[in-house]
């Protein structure tokens, strides 16, 4: 559980592309700088073709003593062997996936639900996330959420709470001051001039 704090780097299609490996690159500056979760989404492409950016990914993080995780994809995270999943409301239940993945990381979307956060937690969630709680460029269709929903969620959970959608750097602060234990980041992270100062700056945020 100590482990589920810091800078939570999500991964792209179009931000962190494939081609020449690219992807790897840009996930080892992040990591440099402290990341201390990294996870694997992508809404296009088939298991097959991600099980070995999963395989190197998984590894990569492993060398900077960081989680990696899976994006909502079952078969794909019990193939790689990732530490975890991350799931949505619309995938199967926290109860469900814990019979596979017994051992892992869940961590549940909750958007702006206390009641989901307390379902997920009684269900074995290892934490849940919050948000949006500012316009997404990568989820232009995500609601925008109160923040004072973390310091309710820090009142009444046990489990860490992730603050996602929309966050930059000067925004996380506050974020992190209401009670979230990771900012999840996806633009403001892999758009920056240097992934690495930009991870570095985030990571210093939790000190």
């Amino acid at each position: 559980m100590d482990k589920l704090r810091g800078l939570y780097v999500i991964t792209d299609e179009k931000l962190t592309p494939y081609e020449g490996g690219r992807i790897f690159e840009m996930v080892e500056e992040a990591l440099k700088g402290g990341a201390k979760v990294v996870q694997l989404r992508d809404k296009t492409h088939s298991d097959e073709f991600l099980l070995n950016y999963a395989l190197e990914l998984k590894k990569l993080c492993h060398e900077y003593n960081a989680i990696f995780i899976v994006n909502e994809r079952l078969e794909l995270a019990l193939r790689s062997d990732a530490d975890g999943i991350h799931v949505g409301k619309e995938d199967l239940p926290v109860k469900e996936v814990k019979k596979y993945l017994k051992n892992k990381i869940i961590g549940a979307s909750c958007y702006g639900s206390i009641e989901r956060a307390e379902i997920v937690q009684e269900e074995g969630a290892s934490y849940v996330a919050f948000g949006s709680f500012f316009p997404s460029p990568t989820k232009p269709e995500a609601k925008v959420v109160e923040k004072e929903i973390l310091k309710i969620a820090k009142g009444r959970l046990k489990i860490p709470i992730c603050a996602i959608g929309g966050i930059t750097l000067e925004k996380a602060e506050e974020l992190i001051r209401l009670g979230a234990d990771m900012i999840a980041v996806i633009s403001d992270i892999w758009k920056a001039k240097s992934i690495y100062q930009r991870a570095k700056a985030y990571s210093r945020l939790f000190k």
